[in-house]
């Protein structure tokens, strides 16, 4: 849904749709008190990691030459005392030559090798061991590319993100009920709360795991739409917060702003992506299997709109 934009207001609420994931959004002019909470918000969330470049990538990417990039979003259920699985493993790659993002689902019950660990596990087990570090591995050994950057999303607070940008609105194609919160076919507006438990679900949804990832999907795209196109900006510091306390990135406020500047285009088509595989069960624990055909694919799709 578009609303009447001011140009000076569009600017960085354009780049939470950078800070979100889809980090090709942008365009205006600067307003200053809104641009030092951009930047101070960029410097809370910016937590750079130990991790070399990716051996994958063979030569240093260079923003400013709009090479394609790729972004591994994790969502943390983070507990206390204990630094939680990514139950949301979702993959990124931007390519502005071609105009285009695609979004893949890695269900958190594939097994495949844990780098670092030497052993086959569930793939969101690497969070467990070794944190953002050892997923970011793991992923790019599991789809043969290389993993550019990373954003961590505290999923328990990702409520106060939807919260702050206004709700979101999602079209649900399967009526259930769940945590006491029913949920039509159709059109729906949810808040917070609601938008959680919407994308948790997957026990009554009969596509399982593959159901819950596209509606975690749809409201990680419905954020983004929101954060993008918000008609006023006298809440930009509750937005802010959300952003400072839930998000976490190995990107740096510059290649954000290079990414504003020369990936806007790439946000013209969005296409969804899905690991396919059986469920068998090894010593009584459930995993998805995935063949080397499937991931063939997998890696040749990825690789090809990457340019490698």
């Amino acid at each position: 849904m578009e609303r009447t934009q001011k140009k000076k207001k569009r600017t960085w609420l354009r780049v939470i749709g950078i800070m979100l994931g889809l980090m090709v959004l942008g365009g205006g002019a600067y307003v200053y008190s809104v641009y030092q909470s951009v930047t101070n918000t960029a410097e809370a969330i910016h937590e750079p990691i130990k991790r070399e470049k990716s051996e994958k990538r063979v030569e240093e990417l260079e923003l400013v030459e709009k090479e394609p990039f790729s972004v591994l979003m994790l969502g943390v259920d983070e507990r206390e005392g204990d630094r939680g699985r990514s139950d949301t493993m979702i993959v990124l790659t931007i390519n502005p030559n071609t105009n285009s993002v695609k979004m893949l689902s890695i269900p958190r019950d594939t097994r495949t090798e844990i780098i670092g660990r030497g052993f086959e596990d569930k793939i969101n087990h690497a969070y467990a061991f070794g944190g953002v570090e050892m997923s970011m591995n793991t992923v790019e050994n599991f789809l043969d590319i290389p993993i550019d950057y990373y954003l961590q999303i505290n999923m328990e607070g990702f409520k106060d993100i939807v919260d702050a940008v206004g709700g979101v609105t999602v079209t649900n194609d399967l009526d259930f009920t769940y945590e006491g919160v029913h949920f039509p076919k159709g059109e729906l507006t949810l808040d917070g709360e609601k938008a959680l438990k919407y994308s948790r679900m997957r026990y009554e949804d009969p596509r399982g795991d593959f159901g819950r990832q596209l509606r975690q999907r749809q409201i990680i795209q419905a954020v983004i739409k929101e954060g993008a196109s918000i008609s006023t900006l006298t809440n930009y510091n509750t937005i802010f917060t959300a952003l400072s306390s839930n998000i976490k990135t190995n990107l740096t406020f510059d290649e954000m702003l290079d990414i504003q500047k020369h990936y806007k285009s790439a946000a013209g088509e969005m296409e969804q992506l899905t690991v396919k595989g059986s469920g068998t069960k090894i010593d009584s624990i459930y995993y998805l299997m995935v063949t080397n055909e499937e991931q063939e694919r997998l890696q040749s799709e990825l690789k090809t709109h990457l340019e490698i």
